[in-house]
């Protein structure tokens, strides 16, 4: 659930001595990027909240994981996974499209208009965990929990992240995160999945400052889930 922020001081130089011909702009080649996480990494990462949501929550006799679509289907799936290895029990697994319930549509499509299709397990009265890659503004939280609710009642809904990357819009926060990581609005992280991508790394891309996306406060960013 991915937006970079913009910055508007990045100088540009003016090549104009008279043997160089027109002037020339020349913009700031942009740094390569980070790797945060490895395989390995993300890996033990997983593991670490799997043991913690189980710790949590007195095992997992009441769970549900829901992954916000694209992601974080995945990575509730290796969750549920581990958390089986640990507690001998198959958790219910779905997977939830938020794009219905975007604060940036139009006014004019109310998230009510669409038809609610239905989960494929029940969540009323259980604990469900919600499952993202990385965790931003908060916003795509906000959206995960208004789509949710058009479901059932939880008795408690939990989230899990990958990546806790800061600059929050609203206040949420995860209950589970993987990684907490300072980034700038001029970069973004970058989540790559074996069921996705045919790999498994977690990335920090530095970008070039670039303009607002049309009618938004900041350029795109990283994907359509992780606000």
């Amino acid at each position: 659930m991915r937006r970079a922020g913009h910055s508007w001081g990045c100088a540009l130089m003016l090549d104009s001595s008279p043997s160089a011909g027109p002037a020339r702009v020349n913009q700031p080649a942009s740094a390569p990027d980070k790797v945060i996480l490895t395989a390995d990494e993300m890996r033990r990462a997983i593991s670490r909240i799997a043991h913690e949501i189980v710790e949590r929550n007195g095992g997992a006799s009441d769970l549900v994981l829901v992954g916000l679509r694209t992601r974080g289907g995945p990575l509730a799936a290796r969750l549920a996974a581990r958390i089986a290895e640990l507690e001998q029990v198959a958790v219910p697994l779905a997977e939830l499209d938020i794009t219905p319930y975007r604060d940036d549509r139009p006014r004019d499509q109310s998230p009510r208009e669409h038809i609610v299709t239905p989960l494929p397990v029940a969540i009323a009265g259980r604990v469900v965990v919600l499952v993202d890659d990385v965790l931003f503004t908060g916003r795509s939280a906000r959206c995960a929990l208004d789509a949710l609710l058009d479901h059932g009642r939880p008795r408690k809904v939990q989230l899990a992240v990958l990546i806790d990357r800061g600059h929050r819009e609203l206040p949420i926060r995860a209950d589970y995160a993987g990684k907490n990581i300072p980034t700038a609005l001029t970069e973004s992280i970058a989540v790559r999945l074996r069921e996705t991508d045919g790999v498994d790394a977690v990335l920090l891309v530095r970008q070039p400052a670039t303009a607002p996306a049309p009618g938004t406060d900041r350029p795109q960013g990283e994907g359509s889930a992780s606000r």
